[in-house]
């Protein structure tokens, strides 16, 4: 993995060889929810559709593919008609997990040239500009994981004690992480490991390297009650609001 530190943002690329994996298989276990967060309405939209409208936004145009379980296909299509959704998106099924899921994605890509994104449905507010960067540096560079940098100090337990990291070697993962196709198709080829947290550590795990490009800390994940009132602020302070 590349240490050397974020790389800034570059002018946009518009390519039609760019495709958008949205991954929505969360549960909604941790948001006391019976409903999987990423239908939760944000500013009355459900959650993936703010997501969706990042990737339509976009400079890049990608082509989106929605990874969504197969118990909730009629259900999004019945909230697409509710809220007159008429964003372009192929829908596929879900695996049993994520890897397993962005595998079912990438096989509807024939496009040996393509740049693909893999976006988590529950990051609604990843700024446009953030998502064409990495589209440009990916087609240049192989991939681009968005990342920020540790505001907080870092410990490592080892043993039954504690050691402190260096705060600024940490950096925290976020998505999208955008890939040469080529580079997934040899990454997904490997049998399911329980060390694949996300997409980079698939592709890493296939012997290549990973570049980090800078993120935003408004890019959060819905995880819990709480972050639905922390996205409804950032939303709000948007000129577009």
């Amino acid at each position: 993995m590349s240490t050397s530190g974020l790389t800034p943002h570059t002018p946009h690329l518009t390519s039609n060889h760019n495709y958008a994996i949205i991954v929505a298989g969360g549960s909604g276990t941790r948001m006391n929810s019976a409903l999987p967060k990423q239908f939760l309405l944000l500013n009355g939209l459900p959650v993936l559709m703010h997501t969706l409208n990042a990737f339509y936004n976009c400079a890049s145009s990608p082509q989106i593919i929605l990874v969504l379980h197969n118990d909730y296909h009629e259900y999004w299509k019945g909230l697409c008609t509710k809220h007159i959704f008429t964003i372009p998106h192929q829908l596929v099924k879900g695996g049993e997990n994520r890897f397993h899921s962005v595998k079912n994605g990438l096989t509807i890509i024939e496009d040996e040239n393509s740049i693909v994104a893999i976006h988590d449905a529950v990051r609604p507010l990843t700024p446009v500009l953030i998502i064409d960067h990495s589209y440009t540096y990916a087609a240049k560079n192989g991939n681009a994981i968005v990342a920020v940098k540790s505001r907080d100090s870092v410990r490592q337990m080892k043993g039954d004690h504690s050691v402190s990291l260096l705060r600024e070697d940490i950096y925290l993962i976020q998505t999208p992480q955008t890939f040469q196709f080529a580079q997934l198709k040899k990454a997904y080829q490997q049998d399911f490991d329980t060390k694949f947290t996300d997409d980079a550590s698939v592709v890493e795990s296939a012997d290549m390297a990973i570049n980090l490009v800078e993120g935003s800390y408004e890019n959060i994940k819905i995880t819990f009650p709480e972050d639905i009132a922390i996205a409804e602020t950032i939303l709000n302070k948007k000129p577009s609001a």
